[in-house]
């Protein structure tokens, strides 16, 4: 055994790096096409479903915009109902036929199913599912001292996103629906003080991998990964510690979600400049941790909410 292990060590890398050489170009070249279809045959959301949690704010609340004007019917969820009242205002103004909110949270399983039954017993149907609720608490590991607070966090960016799935997928599943999931450059650019924020959004990009084998065909699946975004989240002390990147607009930010999202992709990282980190991360991962130590660790240290 140990030497079939030794001979696959030896061989299986170079033999792959060649057949890649192969396979790639023409790979490539159909990837285009393939991508070039899928823009120009995007898909027409008018009159579709779509579940959108975290909507009363930033992302959430813009890409409900988006879908607005593309016609959509909207089913809003966060835990804010005065907030979320204001949003579904604004999306009927501008062109969402009908939309309904849903106040409720969803790291409670119980709340989940309520969301998606009043959203089906309310429409008939349910097409999209975004996966947006999140949260995040700035902190360094050995600063810790509760660690249910960090159980929350995990409880809402993660499991929330798979309590809100496990009872839409029946539903998208009948009209071979869509799911969103809204993760972050944080699951694999790691950050001092995110610790438990980029695991949790790490665990959303694992699990929905999964769950895209598992659905095959019958329901798509598209994971994006934000950069800095300019939102309620983002604000406050958080911002200026990273004020080297500049931060993309929440309504930029959800345009492209919404884009990517009709066209099929699987993926998705707004903006797309934020890709070149991802391969020094592969490539040379001891600069990038030099780096990101440098210029994050020594700095103060705050606490930010968002639901």
């Amino acid at each position: 055994m140990d030497l079939q292990h030794k001979f696959l060590n030896i061989i299986l890398l170079p033999l792959t790096f060649i057949l890649l050489l192969l396979f790639m170009p023409p790979f490539l070249l159909l990837k285009f096409l393939f991508s070039l279809k899928r823009y120009i045959f995007m898909e027409n959301v008018v009159g579709k479903v779509a579940l959108i949690t975290g909507a009363s704010s930033g992302i959430g609340e813009h890409v409900a915009y988006e879908y607005a004007k593309r016609g959509a019917r909207l089913v809003l969820v966060a835990r804010r109902d005065d907030r979320l009242q204001a949003v579904a205002n604004k999306a009927r103004k501008i062109g969402s036929p009908e939309v309904i909110v849903v106040a409720a949270d969803v790291s409670k399983v119980e709340d989940c199913k309520r969301f998606v039954e009043e959203a089906v017993n309310h429409f008939g149907q349910l097409d999209h599912l975004v996966n947006n609720a999140g949260v995040t608490k700035p902190r360094s590991f050995e600063k810790v001292t509760q660690f249910s607070d960090f159980a929350s966090l995990m409880d809402i960016n993660f499991w929330g996103s798979v309590y809100s799935t496990h009872y839409a997928v029946p539903h998208l599943r009948k009209n071979k629906g869509k799911i969103v999931v809204i993760s972050s450059t944080g699951a694999w650019l790691a950050n001092p003080r995110l610790s438990f924020y980029n695991a949790s959004k790490a665990a959303l990009i694992s699990f929905f991998e999964t769950l895209r084998i598992e659905f095959g065909p019958d329901i798509g699946v598209t994971i994006v990964t934000p950069g800095l975004i300019d939102s309620e989240m983002t604000q406050g002390k958080f911002l200026p510690q990273a004020a080297w990147v500049p931060a993309e607009t929440a309504e930029g930010c959800a345009k492209a979600i919404l884009d990517s999202t009709c066209s099929g992709d699987m993926y998705l990282t707004e903006p797309s400049w934020m890709k070149v980190f991802y391969w020094i991360k592969v490539l040379c991962p001891e600069v990038l941790e030099w780096c990101s130590h440098s210029m994050f660790a020594n700095r103060p240290q705050s606490t930010k909410k968002n639901s």
